[in-house]
């Protein structure tokens, strides 16, 4: 899993970019340095809570959508593969499509 500086960072970086904003145009916008804002989208730095307040309002979003990073998370293949594998036993016509569908990837 990783950790909050890094999922924070991808989403700064997600919001920024949805934004249409260069770094150097937000970290103009928000009065910071651009390695300073290089840093915190690449994990290596975290933010103060005032630099988080600046982002926040320079990306024109609540500060607690900065930390909504479910979708950034890794998934969790074992629990994926026993959802799938208990759905599947239930369902042999649902198994033998995917089975189908699986082998014409390939």
């Amino acid at each position: 899993m990783k950790n909050i500086k890094i999922l924070l960072g991808l989403r700064i970086r997600e919001i920024r970019k949805l934004k249409k904003l260069t770094q150097e145009q937000l970290a103009e916008k928000i009065g910071i340095e651009i390695p300073s804002l290089s840093n915190i989208e690449n994990g290596k730095n975290y933010p103060n809570s005032e630099t988080i307040e600046k982002i926040a309002k320079g990306l024109d979003v609540e500060i607690f959508e900065l930390f909504i990073f479910e979708h950034l998370k890794e998934p969790d293949y074992k629990k994926m593969l026993n959802e799938l594998t208990s759905i599947l036993e239930k369902d042999t016509k649902l198994l033998k499509t995917i089975y189908t569908i699986t082998l014409n990837l390939k």
